[in-house]
């Protein structure tokens, strides 16, 4: 083999930094958007896990309406945009990854795009405000379960429910399903 064809050498990438010291995560982040992570509470008989209480300060809107999603191994829902009403999302079992996209005009993270992942080893209520796009993927192995507990219930006669393609020319994001490090 000659010197034309030899390939340069890989070299070493450092990693950027991913989280601070609290445990929080570094990257972009959607203005109202709400994360809080929830620990179950355990003992020899199994868990329990808080969804929703008042007092945590997540939303300042009644509870109103429930239901609950699955989506399958591999499988994405979204993107989905509502315009008269917040989600508020519990994530029970699975994992999923989720990205939002904020596309309201008055927003201070106007064209920021958020991503993070969910599982049953680390459960989150969170809050997606009204104007915000969101699409979720089922990275784990079996199925993965969330509720809803939107501000609005849903009207069968005419839904707040806007939907966009996966891919699409809006919102540069896609899934990534390439192996990691």
């Amino acid at each position: 083999m000659s010197k034309a064809q030899v390939p340069p050498p890989v070299l070493p990438k450092k990693d950027l930094q991913t989280a601070r010291p609290d445990g929080t995560r570094v990257g972009p982040v959607i203005h109202d958007v709400v994360i809080r992570r929830l620990n179950p509470i355990e003992d020899e008989r199994g868990e329990i896990n808080e969804i929703y209480r008042s007092e945590w300060g997540v939303h300042d809107k009644p509870l109103v309406y429930a239901y609950q999603t699955m989506v399958r191994p591999g499988k994405f829902k979204g993107w989905v945009l509502h315009q008269k009403q917040d989600d508020r999302l519990y994530h029970m079992l699975g994992t999923l990854q989720w990205a939002l996209f904020d596309e309201r005009p008055d927003s201070p993270s106007h064209g920021t795009v958020q991503t993070f992942v969910v599982s049953e080893r680390s459960r989150a209520l969170f809050v997606i405000p009204q104007g915000v796009w969101h699409a979720v993927k089922n990275i784990g192995l079996t199925d993965a379960y969330f509720i809803n507990l939107p501000t609005r219930a849903y009207v069968h006669e005419d839904p707040d429910k806007y939907r966009l393609p996966l891919p699409n020319d809006r919102i540069s994001f896609a899934f990534d399903d390439k192996p990691g490090w």
